[in-house]
């Protein structure tokens, strides 16, 4: 029997990049049984027998291309993004173009073509809005097949990887620790295989599976290895479609889209009776020429629609997936970008994230007088016994090869060569156990049990051995303990307890360069970092301590962790480091800090990992890890790279951040829209603003300086409640800026009679509410940089150049008459910007969101 996957150590996951021997994929992770905090194993799992001597060689060439031509192949489109089609849908079919659409057409035929200049900016910014998404998903799209899982088809009696679609029906599939099953199929060998199927019932604990069980896609391997052929592909296999929609780029789920959806639905509602009264008064009560009462009237309702703040949401999320993949950072659920900016815990797996997945033997000592020699040849067995070694295992062979061929082979006593030792029985390794196991003929023909596992797991309290194994983990040293077991049988009851130490293998880690500069920014960001690891604990502080981790020196075992959710939380945040802590612990560590309110990101890239990322709030894999991982995590980091974490955070911040600034323009807008339109539907007054009039305001006071702020660097924390704190502020801005403007405006019917005077009127008006707004723009833009500051000047310059400019002022039909109204107007702004910066400040101080 062939023994897979050893990580006695406690379950790390192998690092990037590392191959087992004969395979072109990662290894995955170590084989782990029962995922379950509460449940008693069994100290040993029944061994299947072993498999055919023949084993089956898989469809041939000519079968492969008839199942092609029938058609039965797996060609369910694994998509990462949306397709052109549903782009351009999203982007052109939105209830406010429609509304915008509809107002347009009406003023091409009653106005000038200056008063519908709005509908020509709605056309560019949903042309800007699909082209940046476009660009988003061919970003996606080619990223995805980078990180697309790639299973091993038997052919021929050849194994090679395929892409998934390529599966036709009757393949035989092999399966090693790792896998994800992607199509449905029925077991043709199995070599102590174990299927979690928890992504599909809900049940954590993995299934055994022999030749002839069902094994469903979506589920995954965590223990041994095998075959199946697949019974079901394409559409027919159900859960296939459902881990397709689980993978799926997706715009849900997110606060900031789900805030900006609320807000527009409070804008509709107050914008149709508000746009009802205004057609009423403008077209019914007021009797003035037609063409332009229907012309103010428009001019009324196109502003109080944030039509571009649907647009900037989009474009800065889709321009920030393009920026993340150029450094190969694969964003598979869209909101994670901004789930990462407001994680204030991070959760992090050693092995992989921390260091490199790469080990080296730095020594082997032998305990109670063992041979040091006869350690050799039993590590050997172990070593050529594994097809797919891990990470500790493969350190292990690297230091004893089989071959015998290095300096630590020489001197053996009886020239036997450790490749004559037979394997009769083996035990998988166990996350929650700690240890594996293995049986041997020896060369002499004498059988032989050895455990391989962590040190204090398999020693008793008071052993001495336990001492120098804690100077060596205070030193960062990884530590295994080989034990011999008596009556060489793994399935002897208590055979654990029983088990003679022999040797302590210990192992020293690669740290990776990036690691310490990446857990300083975290710690610069008051983002609390939570190692958390199957290993010893006080080696896994050690690690994270010469990395510069922040209460490195706050280290707990994980077997004395409270069960009690209350109190583990209260452990979780008083503590950094955590060692011996099983899969299911993992997820009720996520659990008890979300309880407490905490946002937490999980890396990982083992399938003891897959529960805690599923459900975390952001689950971060690498792109070596399992393909289990990849699937469910929302953020994979194909370049394996921790570093890169940061620039996620980055643009998440950066999105949320600007967006928030944004919206506050674009809804101080729509407040005082309504605001004006209210207070002229009261007040039976013509409405003071041509369309012409407030396309140039929003185009200089929101349009463009939004686009430049949305895209804009920003470091800022992200903060919940989205809507409170942009409603905040937009309320109060947009009230003094109809209240300032609506002065004006009356003030200006007094002072101007005769011929012009609606024009001359709407001037003053207009200048009172670009002052205003240039204000409430010049507060978003703090704090003030250099190009911040000259973005205020240029569109200030703009609206200046507009009134100076004959022609600009004919077009706009904006003319200045007399000193005395002007300056009035100016000096309402003045008041009103007083007012705005008092009651920002105010509501800043009272209205913390």
């Amino acid at each position: 029997m062939t023994q897979r996957a050893l990580d006695s150590s406690g379950g790390q996951t192998p690092g990037p990049g590392e191959q087992p021997p004969g395979n072109s994929r990662t290894s995955g992770n170590p084989r782990q049984a029962k995922i379950d905090a509460g449940a008693e194993l069994d100290p040993v799992h029944p061994v299947d027998p072993p498999p055919p001597a023949h084993r089956p060689e898989g469809l041939t060439t000519a079968e492969v291309a008839e199942r092609v031509a029938r058609g039965e192949v797996n060609d369910v489109p694994v998509r990462s993004s949306r397709s052109v089609v549903e782009i351009v849908r999203a982007n052109v079919f939105t209830r406010f173009n429609l509304i915008i659409g509809v107002l347009w057409v009406i003023m091409l035929f009653v106005a000038p073509i200056q008063d519908s200049l709005f509908g020509f900016v709605i056309v560019a910014n949903t042309g800007i809005g699909i082209i940046q998404e476009w660009r988003a998903k061919k970003t996606l799209d080619s990223l995805a097949v980078i990180g697309e899982a790639k299973p091993t088809v038997r052919r021929d009696g050849t194994a090679s990887e395929i892409s998934t679609s390529e599966i036709v029906l009757g393949d035989l599939v092999e399966l090693g620790p790792g896998d994800k099953v992607v199509v449905d199929g029925t077991v043709a060998e199995a070599d102590s295989l174990e299927i979690d199927e928890s992504l599909l019932t809900g049940e954590a604990d993995p299934v055994i599976k022999r030749a002839g069980d069902q094994v469903m896609s979506g589920s995954f391997v965590v223990a041994g290895g095998g075959a199946f052929t697949a019974t079901k592909v394409g559409r027919e296999a159900y859960a296939a479609q459902l881990a397709e929609e689980a993978s799926r780029f997706t715009l849900v789920h997110s606060e900031l889209r789900s805030g900006i959806s609320t807000i527009l639905k409070y804008v509709t509602w107050m914008m149709v009776p508000t746009a009802i009264g205004l057609i009423i008064s403008q077209l019914v009560v007021k009797d003035n020429n037609f063409k332009e009462s229907v012309a103010r009237t428009v001019g009324g309702i196109v502003p109080m629609i944030p039509e571009g703040l649907v647009l900037l949401t989009s474009v800065a999320f889709a321009i920030g997936v393009v920026r993340l993949g150029r450094k190969q950072c694969l964003v598979q659920e869209l909101p994670a970008i901004e789930g990462l900016a407001r994680v204030d815990v991070v959760c992090l797996d050693k092995t992989g994230t921390l260091t490199e997945g790469g080990m080296d033997v730095s020594e082997v000592r032998p305990l109670n007088g063992s041979d040091e020699a006869y350690v050799q040849r039993v590590l050997r067995a172990f070593g050529s016994s594994d097809p797919r070694p891990n990470a500790s295992l493969q350190a292990i062979i690297d230091a004893y090869p089989a071959d015998g061929g290095d300096a630590a082979g020489a001197g053996r006593a009886d020239g036997g060569d450790s490749g004559s030792w037979a394997v009769t029985d083996a035990m998988p390794f166990s996350s929650a156990r700690k240890y594996s196991g293995a049986a041997f003929t020896e060369a002499d023909g004498t059988a032989s049990a050895w455990l391989l596992g962590a040190p204090d797991v398999l020693l008793s309290e008071g052993d001495p051995a336990l001492k120098q194994i804690e100077r060596l983990n205070e030193q960062g040293l990884r530590v295994l303990l080989l034990a011999r077991v008596p009556g060489g049988a793994l399935d002897a009851p208590g055979a654990a307890a029983e088990a003679v130490p022999t040797a302590l293998v210990v192992l020293e880690q690669r740290l990776r360069p990036d690691a310490g500069d990446t857990l300083a920014y975290f710690a610069d960001q008051n983002v609390a970092t939570k190692v958390i690891s199957g290993d010893n604990a006080v080696s896994v502080g050690a690690v994270a301590g010469k990395l510069g981790l922040a209460g490195a020196e706050n280290t707990l075992d994980a077997r004395r962790l409270p069960s009690d959710p209350d109190e583990m939380a209260t452990a979780m945040e008083r503590n950094a480091v955590f060692g011996r802590v099983t899969p299911q612990q993992k997820r009720d560590m996520v659990a008890a800090l979300q309880s407490r309110g905490h946002t937490v990101a999980m890396t990982g890239d083992g399938v003891n990992d897959v529960l805690a990322l599923k459900d975390a709030d952001i689950g971060v894999s690498m792109g070596s890890g399992s393909e289990a991982t990849r699937a469910v995590a929302q953020i994979v980091l194909l370049n394996n790279s921790f570093a890169t974490l940061p620039s996620v955070v980055a643009e998440g911040r950066r999105v949320i951040g600007n967006i928030t600034r944004v919206a506050t323009l674009f809804l101080t807008k729509t407040v005082y829209s309504v605001l004006l339109a209210i207070l002229v539907v009261c007040t039976q007054v013509e409405y003071p603003f041509l369309p012409r009039h407030l396309t140039l305001l929003s185009t200089l006071t929101i349009g463009v300086p939004a686009f430049f702020l949305a895209l804009a660097p920003n470091k800022e924390r992200a903060q919940p409640n989205f809507v409170r704190r942009v409603m905040r502020y937009a309320i109060p801005s947009g009230a003094i800026a109809a209240a300032s403007t609506f002065v004006t405006y009356l003030l200006a019917r007094h002072h101007y009679s005769g011929a012009g005077a609606l024009e001359a009127e709407t001037s003053a008006a207009t200048l009172t509410l670009f002052l205003v707004s240039m204000y409430v723009l010049a507060i978003i833009a703090r704090p003030y940089t250099w190009w911040r500051v000259a973005l205020v000047a240029a569109m200030g310059l703009g609206f200046l150049i507009v009134l100076v400019v004959p022609w600009l002022q004919d077009f706009f039909a904006l003319k200045l008459v007399g000193t005395v109204m002007p300056w009035a107007a100016v000096g309402i702004a003045a008041a009103a910007a007083v007012l705005l910066e008092f009651v920002w400040r105010w509501v800043g101080r009272r209205f913390r969101a």
